[in-house]
This record gives C-alpha cells, sequence and structure tokens, in this order.
C-alpha cells in the first residue's frame, strides 16, 4: 500500500472546553501508487487539514499514517523536513511565490536544500518550463505574470524534486474557467507521465469528476462518491 490513514481524530480548541470542534472523527483511508483521488466537502468541513496531515504540515490527535511502509507519526520534525522536501509536492489556491524572485528561481527553490548535481535540476526545471510553455518567461518576476502563468509555475515548482505524491489544495480556487481546465490537464499530465500520486481537495465537483475517486467528507468522514 502507498498510503494509508489509520482512525486519524483530529479536534480543535481547548480539550476540557465543551465547545471543542471535532474536524476528523476516527478516518481511515488508503491510496495506491499513481492514483488519482479527489475530496469534496463545504468550508469548515475538514479537507485542507486531511490534506495537511497527508502532508505532515499537521499532526493527527490520534490514528497512524503509514507512507511506503513507514509510520510517519513517528518522525521527528527534522525528519518531517526531509520526509517532505523529497517525498510531496504542494500545490495551493494561491501560488506563493516569492516575489523578489524571478520565474527560474521560484521553481528552483525546492532543490536549494540539495547543493548537488545543479546542472541536472537546471536541466529539469527547463524541461517543466517548457512543458508548461514559460521558458521565455523564466527571467520574469510573479508581479508580471498573469493569475494563471504563476500557477503554472507554482505546479512546476511542485514537482521539481520529482515527488512520488502531490497534494493540491484548491488548486483551480483562484482561476477563471479556461484556467481551471489548463490546470487539471496538467495536473493529470504530470501523474501520468511522472507516476506521481495525486490527491486533491475542491468545491469543484466537475474537477473531481476527472480523478479516478471521488470521496467527500462529511462529519469528518469519508464517504466515496
Amino acid at each position: 500500500m502507498f498510503l494509508q490513514l489509520k482512525n486519524i481524530s483530529k479536534s480543535y480548541g481547548n480539550p476540557a472546553n465543551t465547545t471543542r470542534q471535532v474536524v476528523l472523527d476516527n478516518l481511515s483511508f488508503s491510496v495506491n501508487e499513481g492514483d488519482t483521488l479527489a475530496i469534496l466537502g463545504p468550508s469548515g468541513s475538514g479537507k485542507s487539514t486531511l490534506l495537511n496531515i497527508i502532508g505532515t504540515l499537521d499532526r493527527p490527535d490520534t490514528g497512524s499514517y503509514t507512507y511506503k511502509g513507514k509510520d510517519i507519526t513517528t518522525f521527528t520534525d527534522s525528519g518531517l523536513d526531509l520526509f517532505r522536501n523529497r517525498e510531496i509536492g504542494f500545490v495551493f489556491q494561491f501560488h506563493h511565490l516569492l516575489p523578489q524572485c524571478n520565474l527560474l528561481e521560484n521553481v528552483l527553490i525546492p532543490t536549494l536544500v540539495d547543493k548537488t548535481n545543479k546542472k541536472e535540476k537546471f536541466d529539469y526545471a527547463k524541461q517543466l518550463i517548457n512543458k508548461v510553455g514559460l521558458w521565455e518567461h523564466r527571467h520574469k518576476l510573479p508581479g508580471q505574470l498573469s493569475g494563471g502563468e504563476c500557477q503554472r509555475a507554482a505546479v512546476v515548482r511542485a514537482m521539481i524534486n520529482r515527488p512520488s505524491l502531490i497534494l493540491a489544495d484548491e488548486p483551480t480556487g483562484a482561476l477563471d474557467r479556461k484556467n481551471v481546465d489548463k490546470m487539471s490537464d496538467l495536473l493529470l499530465q504530470l501523474n501520468s507521465e511522472q507516476k506521481a500520486t495525486l490527491i486533491l481537495v475542491t468545491h469543484s465537483r466537475s474537477l473531481a469528476s476527472k480523478m479516478e475517486t471521488v470521496y467527500e467528507i462529511m462529519e469528518g468522514k469519508l464517504q466515496q462518491q
């Protein structure tokens, strides 16, 4: 099994307070390598919390998280930092490109942890940037790019370390319809070519329908659609 969550629970608020909010309630599910999966749900349903736990940006209160046979919940903070850098590519609703860095520099930021094979990383960055049609814009700052161009650059940045897992949190939420279709096609193309497992959370049922598996989160649990 590529990825498995078992009996994951997560709450927010003071444990002594009766208004403590249970967001994830004894939730379990698994994902196979190379799968494409969408998680639907309204705002506040726990979609992003679940994605953050999968991406190790947050820890569950209880439960286990196994990734390629390793129990991620036992990792130290430094171990999680290394795990995220090597294994996971994040795509968010807003691109989060550094405004003072040009497109190429933004794409290469995740590679700075490992100072070896710089030419190989540059060549791969060039390949990916060309793939999304942005190479001629590589020296432009984010403020000189359109929203769709920035989001495509953010996807390239997420792929630069050849992750096994792509996590996308409302990746088309800030885009117009034309760019929504381009973004979904790009993510599915990278999933197919790079064999990277794709998990995204979205409000959009049309975007979710393009994934192989669709779940909806309701009352802290996942229901397959």
